[in-house]
């Protein structure tokens, strides 16, 4: 009668309980700052047991989880069986910091509820539709052919999800429309979709690639890093933890919440990178039905998509509506454009859990 939706991430879990009939919503939280991914999921259990919406585990028909990276094998959900947990243990190279954690949820329940069913659904996956010329790097192609770097692009979940409910708020097949999405979180990447498939997308490899961010640096020079290693004498871990958890917002004003960053110069740094990419993005489209923010930050800030979309009218006939950007009411969807606007600009709620 249940399923349940878990999305483990490098040191929390998210979780919904979803009634299987309807997907309503009937249990949900999170577990953060987790040391024991092993206890945290009893801690989950124990909860949902204590909450008496089930009785017991059996009682929940599926689990379905949040991996991270796909890599170019898997392009859509798929039920998790020993053979294809080989194959997702094979990818925790491609995503250290995530696939591990999503993993460790996938074998704890398979050792607590040998039979259930479990579903790995993909960030990744959304984004397979992009065309070679985006996908690779112009590095020797062997590279691609013998160890798969190429951008992959993450937060697929929630461009697709926002894509859809957009299409479905203006009675639309998503395959007739054309939109930019925009994820900003402590994460954040955007999406151009052509036709209802994604074309290209910020994140590459990792998803260390694209805008500036809480913590990750966003695109930098690559040769930066042959600097800190040759002339600051920096490892390959300490490089990794500078541009993974010790840059974006909280390199430059030494704050990664975004809601309690105070620095100006940090905020433009962030706007530039998402102009730059809106700009690129809308180059790529044959037109542009709409742009969508969704993520803590997109859907919470007015000031930053004040900022994002200032000055686009005359050359782009893209109007922000004021007075609707300000007052938004706690709706899934919500339309912010102007009535001049020839593009329409929505603020929508994701949903990855959903998803």
């Amino acid at each position: 009668m249940f399923i349940l939706v878990l999305n483990s991430g490098s040191s929390s879990i998210k979780y919904k309980l979803f009634f299987k009939k309807n997907l309503k919503v009937v249990f949900e939280g999170i577990e953060q700052e987790i040391k024991d991914f092993h206890s945290s999921f009893e801690n989950i259990f124990d909860k949902l047991i204590k909450s008496k919406v089930i009785n017991k585990l059996e009682d929940i028909d599926a689990f379905g989880h949040r991996v991270v990276h796909g890599g170019e094998k898997f392009s859509k959900p798929i039920f998790i069986d020993n053979k294809i947990l080989k194959k997702l243990e094979k990818l925790t190279i491609l995503a250290p910091l995530h696939n591990p954690s999503n993993i460790d949820g996938i074998k704890i329940i398979k050792n607590k509820l040998p039979n259930a069913k479990q579903i790995a659904v993909f960030d990744t996956a959304f984004h397979q539709t992009m065309p070679k010329e985006t996908f690779l790097y112009p590095l020797p192609i062997n590279l691609y052919k013998k160890h798969k770097i190429r951008k992959y692009g993450f937060h697929g979940t929630s461009h697709h999800f926002v894509a859809k409910q957009y299409a479905l708020s203006i009675d639309k097949k998503l395959k007739t429309l054309n939109l930019i999405t925009i994820h900003l979180g402590n994460g954040a990447s955007m999406c151009a979709i052509k036709n209802g498939k994604s074309i290209d997308t910020t994140m590459g490899f990792t998803p260390l690639e694209g805008l500036m961010m809480g913590t990750r640096c966003g695109d930098i020079d690559p040769a930066i890093v042959l600097y800190l290693q040759k002339h600051l004498k920096l490892t390959i871990k300490e490089v990794d933890n500078l541009l993974n958890k010790q840059s974006g917002f909280q390199g430059i004003c030494k704050q990664s919440d975004f809601r309690k960053v105070k620095s100006k110069l940090a905020v433009k740094m962030y706007v530039e990178k998402i102009r730059k990419y809106l700009g690129s993005y809308i180059l790529k489209l044959p037109k542009l039905d709409a742009i969508i923010f969704t993520g803590g930050i997109g859907e919470n800030s007015a000031i930053l998509r004040k900022e994002v979309c200032k000055n686009l009218y005359d050359n782009l006939s893209i109007k922000l509506s004021g007075s609707k950007n300000k007052k938004l009411k706690f709706k899934a969807i919500q339309e912010i454009s102007s009535k001049k606007s020839k593009v329409k600009i929505c603020v929508i709620k994701t949903n990855e859990e959903k998803e």
